[in-house]
């Protein structure tokens, strides 16, 4: 092996030792595991959709002790989990700036796994967006896929850059090929409210919705490019949306003054920071557009 390929091998491998100080396994049966990161002092954060309960948790630390761990909450929408453990108080992550990634650069997922210890996988980051949403309608900014395959016990793990900086978590459920990166101010926003409320309060307007065409002419009375809207199937009663004026049939074009073309574009507007404010809604009824007034509320406890 020549000289600058081991150095490069010894220098991963150096980063995977410091970055592994601040990862734990989770683990909640016999068997498997995946990974979470040390995000705070005595607060663990993980793939939500690798927890797969909310009681009997545990977690192994680096120093090898396995402890219980208490779910203080999850985020199915940016795959997030944060768990209480007061012996995970070592090797607190150190953070490095994810805006600075281009495509093309190399990072590190750096997990644990309950009995072999540390996992790396080296990753190449393909795509950075300033902005984008997933399919949960949560806005990542900024975007950044992973070309990467990653084994089980790697999920949830702390994607690190070449000083052992944690640039965020690694997960695979918003990515059809490789894997996700989730930010530290995503990260930061979701732990700060399971913390304090043990759960994220999600926006709400009560109705259900389809995608359709929109008609050529309807497009340009409308002077949108937007090939499609979303129709109403379904207005719940007592629902913000009802209370607005909004009935079966009527076709939603925008919102807050933003164009509405899928479902996913009406989620965007159902972030917890948007509960409680007035949007403005151009609906089509009858051929004619018109514009109503609708407040989002939270969602009720138990909706899906």
């Amino acid at each position: 092996m020549s000289a600058q390929l081991m150095e490069l091998s010894n220098a991963l491998a150096l980063t995977t030792e410091l970055a592994a100080r601040s990862t734990v396994a989770v683990h909640t049966e016999s068997r498997g595991s995946s990974s979470g990161v040390v995000w705070r002092a005595g607060i663990v954060v993980t793939a939500e959709h690798a927890l797969r309960r909310d009681e009997e948790i545990q977690v192994t630390l680096p120093d090898g002790r396995v402890v219980g761990a208490e779910l203080a909450g999850r985020d199915a929408s940016t795959d997030l989990a944060v768990l209480k453990c007061a012996e995970a108080t070592a090797g607190t992550a150190k953070f490095g700036a994810v805006e600075s990634l281009k495509p093309g650069h190399l990072t590190l997922i750096v997990g644990r796994t309950r009995v072999s210890g540390p996992v790396a996988a080296l990753g190449v980051v393909s795509l950075v967006a300033t902005e984008r949403r997933s399919w949960t309608g949560v806005s990542l900014t900024p975007y950044v896929r992973l070309d990467v395959g990653l084994q089980p016990t790697a999920v949830g793990g702390a994607v690190v850059d070449a000083q052992g900086n944690v640039l965020g978590i690694v997960t695979p459920r918003f990515a059809r090929f490789g894997a996700m990166v989730i930010p530290p101010v995503h990260i930061n926003r979701v732990v700060d409210t399971l913390l304090e409320k043990g759960r994220i309060p999600r926006g709400y307007l009560g109705i259900g919705l389809q995608t359709v065409r929109l008609p050529e002419a309807l497009r340009h009375s409308l002077e949108t490019k937007e090939k499609t809207g979303v129709i109403i199937l379904e207005v719940e009663p007592g629902s913000p949306a009802q209370k607005a004026g909004m009935v079966i049939g009527d076709i939603l074009v925008s919102l807050a003054g933003q164009s509405i073309a899928r479902f996913e574009d009406v989620q965007s507007h159902l972030q917890p920071e948007n509960i409680g404010k007035a949007l403005t809604a151009k609906i089509v009824r009858g051929g004619a557009a018109q514009e109503v007034s609708v407040a989002v509320s939270e969602r009720p406890r138990g909706d899906n």
